[in-house]
């Protein structure tokens, strides 16, 4: 009997800890990690480009900094999100959508939360400034505090969180970029910031727009709330993917994308653009999710049209 009860104990133990395991996972906020972690890949696979991606097709590929970095950025994001649930636990309990995070619905208390994130965040900043190199340690800790410290209190004051809260969701980039070539100077890391930065704002958007009542109960000053007919947001959306064509452009003239990347760039960039023209027509619930779901599709596709871009022009790099 004693034998059969320590068995069932010890798989009682085991499955709390794989629950607490998988708990503590979605405080990172996989999904977002995810996005994160390949815009920094992509930043890195340009910013390889020998002399500041002056030659195309001349790489100097660091596959010990790439993985580095991919771990340290990783880190960092995951910290930066846990961060942002401790942060906002009480706030996101009153919206549907994040009332059964972890966090929030009490499941991981904020002290744990805290604990989770702080090691983290100290483990990824270690293997950056360390393990790839100081300027792309200073970018992560950039994009920590302008999230924890700028956009979370912001998103209570007015909708213009939007905008800077695209800032650290953009950087990655930057990040990736300085961890292949040391530096955030180049023209080049700073168009794909700006593809990063003009994606991003009419995604949040559409998002506040379906969730606009649980944001006003919540507190936050989402574009919605003030803003009954959708002009405003209408008007930013269409500008923000209006936005993102010069941008696709300038990566074309500067030999960071061959026709390729130029051509479904652009396409990918007009199936957004008639998103978010249709929501700005229709201003409903229907047409926000449209634009959301294109956004979903937008960003994954375009870096993965760059990334088969730049692969097929290292292939004939090394072939030739």
């Amino acid at each position: 009997m004693n034998g059969h009860r320590n068995v069932h104990q010890e798989s009682v133990a085991n499955s709390q800890s794989s629950i607490w395991l998988a708990d503590l996972w979605e405080c990172t906020k996989p999904g977002i990690t995810l996005f994160v972690i390949i815009s920094m890949a992509i930043g890195f696979l340009l910013g390889s480009l020998s002399g500041s991606a002056a030659v195309a097709g001349a790489w100097t590929l660091s596959w010990g900094h790439f993985v580095a970095a991919l771990i340290g950025t990783w880190a960092v994001a995951s910290g930066t999100a846990a961060m942002n649930m401790v942060f906002e636990r009480d706030y996101d309990a009153l919206m549907r959508r994040t009332a059964s995070r972890p966090i929030p619905s009490g499941r991981i208390t904020a002290s744990q939360g805290a604990f989770f994130a702080l090691s983290m965040l100290a483990a990824g900043y270690a293997i950056l400034f360390l393990g790839v190199n100081p300027t792309t340690g200073w970018v992560s800790v950039a994009t920590s505090v302008i999230y924890l410290f700028a956009y979370t209190p912001m998103k209570r004051v007015t909708y213009a969180n939007v905008f800077l809260g695209a800032i650290p969701g953009a950087l990655p980039a930057i990040g990736g970029w300085a961890a292949a070539s040391g530096t955030v100077l180049d023209y080049g890391a700073w168009m794909l910031f700006w593809i990063m930065f003009f994606w991003q704002v009419p995604h949040v958007m559409a998002i506040a727009w379906i969730y606009q009542k649980d944001y006003t109960h919540a507190g936050f000053q989402m574009l919605p709330k003030s803003d009954e007919k959708g002009l405003k947001a209408s008007f930013w959306v269409v500008f923000s993917l209006l936005a993102l064509f010069p941008n696709i452009v300038k990566l074309w003239v500067l030999d960071l994308g061959s026709w390729v990347f130029l051509t479904g760039g652009i396409l990918l960039a007009l199936g957004y653009l008639l998103s978010g023209l249709n929501f700005a027509w229709k201003r409903d619930e229907a047409s926000a999710r449209a634009l959301m779901i294109f956004s979903f599709i937008y960003l994954p596709g375009t870096w993965l049209v760059l990334g088969m871009d730049r692969f097929i022009l290292y292939l004939q790099a090394i072939l030739s």
